[in-house]
């Protein structure tokens, strides 16, 4: 039996979150089982779900600053449930659980899942992080953009890192969420023949909402019905708002505030867009592409290098608006273009982003540590 202790910050609503739930849910074998060590509370809703399904899961409060009691919890956990990997998810708990397990028969992987914008570094990364490196068995990105970062600005060899790309399972509508699809429909009172534009995403700066609410604007005046769903909620709402107001597209742009399950909101979509100014790999447009849904997104990050330009989408320049406008207006006038994007999409997701093409990459990772 592989004991296999995932440790990350929480496991509220993310996209490290959703790899870690994705990777428990996905385990296949019974030599391998998953635990999950959270470094701050509260616990988060996936947390609670999965602890629902039996999946353990233990907690610590992070004091500010280092917290070198935490490296101590860590060892002593390591050793009380005799942990044969601890897999540490983002930069901090790798600091952390490396630490914790010098000395120790564990193994250690560290999966960096995204980057801050705009990134940096310091001359203690660039003393520590090799050293933590020598103690690290795997160092995994979930894009070739997120592995350049690590090099650059943590100081890691590219040689030591892998890519692994997040996975998810294809989403799909039941009878049920086509009710729930037509009841949004109508409750949002969209037309049949208006184009919809959508994103499911915190309202974050980094998401640069502002973009996407002037090219609906833009789209309207070049006199086509267009309306933009935003799904989501967070520090930038009222800046959002202001944007609204002042693009005059308040009866164009629908804020549905925060959903717990957002799914069927895709169902609205025509078209998806991304226009952050620095993404990982993003979970929604995964959730996009499995669907077929043709998406618009900026040239940042692992973006490109899941939007495939011209062939499943298209990438855009960043913080461009006419850029995005005339990409919406390509694809809203051609229909080949449409089914060519959404087939090329799928095709896509089923080839590198499935859920089971990343677990069958880390159980590789894992057995091969031991």
């Amino acid at each position: 039996m592989i004991n296999i202790a995932h440790l990350t910050f929480d496991m509220r609503i993310g996209g490290t979150e959703q790899v870690i739930m994705n990777i428990v849910n996905g385990e296949r074998s019974n030599d391998i089982r998953h635990r999950i060590l959270c470094i701050e509370t509260p616990l988060g809703p996936f947390g609670q779900r999965l602890v629902k399904q039996g999946i353990t899961i233990d907690s610590w409060n992070r004091k500010s600053g280092f917290d070198r009691q935490l490296i101590k919890h860590i060892r002593a956990y390591l050793q009380t449930h005799h942990i044969d990997i601890i897999h540490c998810h983002q930069y901090t708990p790798w600091s952390y659980g490396a630490l914790a397990a010098i000395g120790l028969k564990t193994k250690v992987i560290f999966t960096e899942h995204g980057r801050f914008y705009p990134d940096s570094s310091s001359w203690k990364r660039k003393i520590i992080n090799p050293v933590l490196a020598f103690f690290t068995d795997h160092i995994t990105a979930i894009s070739n953009a997120t592995r350049s970062a690590l090099t650059k600005y943590e100081f890691i060899r590219a040689d030591q890192i892998e890519l692994v790309y997040n996975g998810i399972a294809p989403l799909t509508f039941s009878a049920d969420d086509e009710l729930q699809i037509a009841i949004y429909k109508q409750c949002y009172q969209l037309p049949d023949d208006c184009l919809v534009l959508g994103t499911i995403a915190r309202m974050d700066p980094i998401k640069n909402h502002e973009l996407m609410i002037k090219v609906c604007a833009a789209i309207n005046r070049s006199g086509i019905d267009c309306r933009l769903v935003i799904v989501g909620d967070g520090e930038q709402r009222t800046k959002i708002e202001h944007t609204i107001q002042e693009e005059a597209v308040c009866s164009k742009v629908i804020l549905t505030g925060y959903k717990s399950e957002p799914k069927c909101f895709f169902g609205l979509f025509d078209i998806f867009l991304l226009t952050s100014f620095s993404e990982g790999t993003s979970m929604t447009l995964l959730e996009a592409m499995s669907l077929g849904i043709p998406s618009i997104v900026s040239n940042v990050g692992g973006n490109p290098e899941v939007i495939q330009d011209q062939r499943s989408g298209l990438v855009i320049p960043s913080d461009d608006v006419e850029a995005c406008t005339s990409a919406v207006l390509s694809i809203y006038h051609s229909a080949q273009q449409q089914r060519m994007f959404a087939d090329n999409a799928r095709a896509d997701f089923m080839q590198y982003f499935h859920v089971d093409v990343m677990n069958q990459s880390f159980n590789q990772i894992y057995k091969s540590c031991l």
